[in-house]
Order: structure tokens, then C-alpha cells, then sequence
């Protein structure tokens, strides 16, 4: 058994199969995987990877595994199976994020290809192969877990690892980042959380959910990731600098499908992207190196209501400045529950004290009411080319 250290979760153990694998070449390059991407540059201490983030994610879906077993011995056929689903689970999710590129999703935009499709592939390796071989797991039951697959031949383990309610990705990552950013406000009660998951059998189909009495916790689940996508991820700098990292990363790869190759592909990190921006002189490249800020917000607005008043803010300054404008638009729905605007959807099942199971909405007035979508839009300018306070004027008096 090998134990690691880390900040969130404390103490972490391993296997000596899991501890192999955690050493061969696929999962040390998630070392040089930033897991917040470009977000260090607005929050200094946001240096963390997204190896450390498998190991929480690990952590975090073992607590809820034991727990459920647990709580829940009649959904678990014999020992030797629950034996096999504990593997199964931790291996997809030390693997879960072994597709992602340099930056992750700002390298997808330009690359074209899916971290998901990535995995497909990186899984079908002899070396990741050989390890899950000794780890007892079949390759196609983790590929399952980590795509999320409806068909999985164990569904709560699928939403353990994938969503998309209440997967221990998320878990980790909501605690993570709120430590290394310091933005208190992303954290919620992970304990009760997970003392109040429980599985549900819902018209034959087993379904991960809460007991009642988690229904606070549930709701600090919700409201943490609604502020870390405020506060965090869409940050205005984080956003400013992924669309610069974009330029450069078309500069840098002119043919995008020389990285097809999982070879190729798997010889690129976020440390190479920068050290081959050492020598170059453009623009885009210069102002990610030493951080200078190519663009300035003009606008900010938080509410779809405010769609009118984006679309006139945009035209008068085009009109104005011309491509020198552009806007950033990012929609959510929240927690990622799938809380469609129709109402159809169920957000997180929730056992009653009457014995019933009913969607979140039903027990949690909070829950009914952020339901649906979270709406975040800024209006950038380019510095140089735009009259920044003149640009926030003429907002204002659009806006009214």
C-alpha cells in the first residue's frame, strides 16, 4: 500500500498495481497539465494539475463507493463483484482525465477533437493496457465509466465517475480549486454529501441520489459551482487570456491534424506549448509570456434578460471599432444537472421520509428556483486600437 499526501484529502492510498500505473508515462504528463488552464494568471496560486485532481477524484469516489456499499448492500450482488466494481471505479477515475491536451478545453477548440475521443485511444495502449490487466479490470467497463455511457453495465458507478449529478469529478474539483484560488465560496459540505448518497431503483433502473436530510448539503453543491464558474472560470482575465492562448496555439499549430497521432499527440504539455513561445516575437505569444493584457472589458452582464441589451452594446461598438470588439457568451445549466428550461428534466433523485423518491425541485425551494440556465457575457476591446473609457460610455448609455 502507498500512501500520498495532499491538501484536500489528506492521506490517499494505493495499491501497488494503482501506484504502477500512476507512474507510467500517460498519467505523469498530467503532471504538466494545468487543471484550471490559463487561470493562474488572475489567481497566482491556481498552479494545481490535473494529476493531483485524479488522485482527489479518486479520494473522493472511494469515500462515496464504501459509503454506498454500505448503505446500500441489496444493489450489490456478492463480494467478489463489489470487489471488482471498487477496482473498476478507482481506475477510471485516476484515467478519467488522461485525454485532455495543453490547456484542455481552449486546445480542443483549435485542435477539433475531443478529450473523450483521446481516451478511446490512450486507453487501447499496450502500456495503459498491461496496467489495467494487472489492476484485474476490464478495459471496456472503464472506458464506460469515463464516457459516461447510458448502456454501462454499472450505471451509479457511470455517475460516480461522469455525471451528471453527482460525480466525484466534480466533487474534487469544486474543493481544489476553491483551496488554490482562495475563493472560499466554491466549497460546500463534502461530508454530508456524501453520508447522504443513496441508490435508488427508479421504474428498473438503479439511480445515484441523496436521503433527505442531504438536502442543504445538495443545495452548497449547487450554489458552490455557480460561484466558482462566476468567480473562477469565467473570470474576465482567465477569459482574456484563453482567446489570446487560442491565436497562439493556431500559430503554433498551423496544420491541426499533425497532432492527430496519439503519439504526437501525447508530446505535448502545457510546459512545451510555453517553451516554444520562448523565441517568439507575435504579439499573442509576447502578451501570454509576460502577461500583457491585449484587451480590456467593455460590459459585463449576468442575466439572460439583459440579451437585448448585449446585441445593442455589440452593434454600437462595432460600428465604431469594427473586429476590434468581440464578445464572450458562456451558458450553464446549473450544477451541469440537467435542468432543461422545459422542466422535463429531473435534476438529483431524493428519498423522503414517506419512503417516495421525487426530484430535488420538489423538497428544495432553492434548487426549484435556480433551475435552468446560468447566463455569463462580457464585451471585450482591443487596447490600442479602441478608447476603453469611451467604449465603457457608450455602453452605459445603451444600457441605459
Amino acid at each position: 500500500m502507498k500512501r500520498i499526501y495532499d491538501p484536500v484529502h489528506h492521506f490517499i492510498e494505493l495499491t501497488a498495481a494503482e501506484a504502477r500505473m500512476l507512474d507510467c508515462s500517460v498519467l505523469q504528463r498530467l503532471r504538466r497539465l494545468r487543471q484550471l488552464g490559463l487561470a493562474y494568471l488572475a489567481f497566482p496560486s491556481a498552479e494545481h494539475s490535473r494529476f493531483t485532481h485524479a488522485l482527489g477524484a479518486l479520494a473522493m469516489g472511494t469515500r462515496a463507493f464504501d459509503h454506498l456499499q454500505r448503505e446500500a448492500r441489496e444493489f450489490f450482488v456478492n463480494e467478489s463483484e463489489t470487489a471488482y466494481q471498487r477496482r473498476l471505479l478507482r481506475a477510471a477515475l485516476i484515467l478519467h482525465d488522461v485525454g485532455h491536451g495543453p490547456f484542455s478545453h481552449a486546445c480542443e477548440a483549435v485542435l477539433g477533437v475531443r478529450h473523450e475521443q483521446r481516451t478511446r485511444e490512450l486507453l487501447a495502449l499496450p502500456e495503459l493496457q498491461g496496467h489495467l490487466s494487472d489492476l484485474e479490470v476490464e478495459s471496456g467497463d472503464v472506458l464506460d465509466l469515463i464516457l459516461g455511457k447510458s448502456a454501462s453495465n454499472y450505471p451509479v458507478l457511470a455517475e460516480l465517475v461522469s455525471g451528471p449529478n453527482l460525480d466525484a469529478d466534480r466533487m474534487d474539483y469544486l474543493l481544489r480549486d476553491a483551496y488554490f484560488t482562495g475563493v472560499s465560496s466554491g466549497r460546500y459540505d463534502a461530508d454530508q454529501l456524501i453520508a447522504s448518497l443513496r441508490v435508488f431503483n427508479v421504474d428498473g433502473e438503479l439511480v445515484l441520489g441523496i436521503d433527505r436530510r442531504g438536502t442543504v448539503a445538495l443545495e452548497s453543491f449547487v450554489l458552490a459551482r455557480y460561484m466558482m464558474f462566476a468567480s473562477v472560470y469565467f473570470h474576465h482575465t482567465t477569459r482574456l487570456f484563453e482567446r489570446v492562448l487560442q491565436m497562439v496555439l493556431e500559430e503554433l499549430w498551423p496544420d491541426p491534424r499533425r497532432l492527430d497521432p496519439i503519439e504526437e499527440f501525447l508530446r505535448w504539455d502545457d510546459f512545451r506549448v510555453l517553451n516554444e513561445l520562448r523565441d517568439s516575437s507575435s504579439r499573442a505569444a509576447r502578451a501570454l509570456r509576460n502577461r500583457e493584457r491585449l484587451y480590456a472589458v467593455a460590459a459585463e452582464f449576468n442575466a439572460e434578460r439583459d440579451a437585448g441589451v448585449i446585441e445593442r452594446c455589440e452593434d454600437a461598438l462595432r460600428e465604431r471599432w469594427g473586429n476590434a470588439v468581440w464578445t464572450d457568451r458562456q451558458t450553464q445549466l446549473m450544477h451541469r444537472l440537467p435542468m432543461q428550461l422545459d422542466g422535463e428534466s429531473r435534476t438529483v433523485w431524493v428519498g423522503t421520509s414517506a419512503g417516495g423518491i421525487v426530484d430535488a425541485r420538489e423538497v428544495s425551494d432553492l434548487i426549484a428556483r435556480i433551475s435552468g440556465k446560468a447566463h455569463w457575457c462580457k464585451i471585450f476591446v482591443e487596447r490600442g486600437r479602441v478608447d476603453i473609457e469611451e467604449a465603457r460610455r457608450v455602453c452605459r448609455e445603451v444600457a441605459g
